[in-house]
């Protein structure tokens, strides 16, 4: 989702501490040896060929290179100039840097193309990081000035004023039994999505988009419950969800009802993380914690 423009002078403080915390991380790596180096879990043929990310990790290579790279270079000036911020504020963008901090590189999967999209991508140097947006105008406009970033046209069938008959429908044996959303039989189950984006294990899932703050507006009820469901149908290990605006109601009862209360782990502000283990070792495990 595009989300609103407005300055916040804090948070342009925030995210260029973590640049340059990050960056002084990256230097004192590079000057032991190229073993402490970690590699993307990524399997090679997902990774076009002349991405930013492949010529930053062939720069990296170098055990004496200290050079900030390119990537991490354009978001430092992006946001040290800039008078746009991004939607959520220090806390909420707090919670999943710590994760991406302990994580990275890793695979990580953001429902909404904004002002913060370099930021993730940035903060995920190394690892592959995809965006998912409904407004074709807005993705043409973001690759013109930012081409690094991976992102792909979502079509949603859903309006916010079929929530309530849709989390009626979620709760039938079709949306809670195990399955690959893109051959699901629930109706939430999004089915249209780049084949890249269900052969992915994904380690981190931001849902902060689509559109959703108004009665014909998409929602967000299709790409929480797609997100509970490629979180539990990975083979093995866990995955950080993240939901932003559970101040509004789809948001609040969509993530409790298919992210499951007992697996969130906070929620600071407008922003909830859930910790989703794989269900694909215990067909029996239930949905939801009991």
């Amino acid at each position: 989702m595009r989300p609103k423009s407005h300055p916040i002078l804090n948070l342009k403080f925030l995210i260029l501490g973590v640049f340059t915390a990050f960056f002084l991380l990256f230097v004192l790596r590079s000057n032991f040896s190229t073993s402490v180096q970690s590699e993307s879990p990524i399997s090679p043929t997902f990774i076009p060929k002349d991405s930013v990310i492949t010529k930053d990790a062939k720069a990296a290579n170098c055990s004496t290179c200290t050079k900030i790279p390119p990537s991490l270079a354009q978001a430092l000036i992006h946001y040290s100039t800039s008078t746009i911020t991004p939607q959520q504020t220090p806390k909420e963008i707090s919670v999943s840097a710590r994760v991406l901090e302990k994580k990275s590189p890793c695979n990580f999967l953001v429902f909404g193309l904004g002002h913060d999209s370099l930021m993730w991508s940035a903060l995920n140097y190394g690892g592959r990081t995809i965006f998912l947006e409904e407004d074709e105008a807005w993705i043409q406009q973001i690759r013109h000035r930012f081409p690094m970033l991976e992102s792909y046209h979502v079509t949603y069938d859903s309006k916010v004023n079929q929530a309530n008959n849709l989390m009626e429908v979620g709760r039938g044996p079709e949306c809670t039994a195990l399955s690959d959303p893109r051959y699901s039989m629930c109706q939430l189950a999004l089915k249209g999505l780049p084949s890249e984006v269900y052969e992915t294990k994904w380690d981190l899932i931001m849902v902060d988009a689509p559109t959703g703050y108004y009665e014909e507006a998409p929602g967000r009820m299709s790409a929480i419950y797609t997100a509970g469901m490629m979180a539990r149908n990975r083979e093995d290990g866990e995955t950080d969800v993240f939901v932003h605006d559970v101040n509004r109601e789809v948001e609040d009862k969509f993530s409790k009802a298919f992210l499951c209360e007992d697996y969130m782990k906070k929620q600071v502000g407008r922003l909830r993380h859930f910790t989703i283990p794989s269900h694909r070792d215990d067909s029996d495990k239930p949905f939801c914690p009991q």
